[in-house]
C-alpha cells in the first residue's frame, strides 16, 4: 500500500534525478562548445590534418564526452578511496584532482581559442600546439576521472 509520505520521497528522488541529468546534459553541451571554439581556433592555422569537418566533429564529439563524464563524478564514501591527506588533514580524493585540472586545462583552452577568434588573432603554430595539447589533455583527464570514479562505483555495487 502506497502512503502520501512514499509518495512524496518518490517524486523528490525523480525529480532531483531529472536534475541530476538535465544539468550533465549542459555540461556536455558546454563541453561540445569548448571543443567547437578549440577546433576553430586550431582551423586557422591552415594546417591540412586539422582542417576538415572530421577534425572538427570528434573535437565537439570528444568535448561532450569528456565534459558529460568527468565534470559529474560519482562520489562514495572516503574511507573505501585511497585518499590523500593534506596538510590540514582534509582528506583529497585524487580522482577529483584529476577531473578539476582536466577541467581547468581544456576551458583555459577554449577560453584561449575564444579570445584569439574574437581578437582576430593570427596563430603561431607554437601556440596552436599549446591549446591543442592543452585541450586535449584536459579531456583526457577528464575521461579517466569519469571513468574511474564509475568503475569504482561499479566495483563498490558489485564487489
Amino acid at each position: 500500500m502506497l502512503t502520501v509520505r512514499g509518495v512524496r520521497a518518490g517524486n523528490r528522488f525523480l525529480i532531483r534525478r531529472i536534475a541530476q541529468f538535465v544539468g550533465r546534459i549542459g555540461l556536455a553541451m558546454l563541453g561540445g562548445m569548448c571543443g567547437t571554439f578549440v577546433a576553430a581556433y586550431l582551423a586557422r592555422a591552415n594546417i591540412d590534418m586539422i582542417n576538415s569537418v572530421g577534425f572538427v566533429a570528434s573535437m565537439l564529439l570528444i568535448g561532450t564526452i569528456g565534459f558529460y563524464l568527468g565534470i559529474d563524478i560519482p562520489r562514495i564514501r572516503a574511507s573505501r578511496v585511497n585518499v590523500v591527506i593534506t596538510r590540514t588533514g582534509q582528506r583529497a580524493d585524487p580522482v577529483e584532482l584529476l577531473s578539476a585540472t582536466g577541467t581547468f586545462l581544456a576551458a583555459t583552452a577554449a577560453l584561449t581559442s575564444v579570445y584569439a577568434i574574437v581578437l582576430d588573432d593570427t596563430p603561431l603554430r607554437m601556440g596552436v600546439f599549446m591549446v591543442g595539447s592543452s585541450w586535449l589533455l584536459g579531456v583526457a583527464m577528464q575521461l579517466g576521472a569519469g571513468i574511474i570514479g564509475r568503475l569504482r562505483l561499479a566495483k563498490r555495487a558489485f564487489g
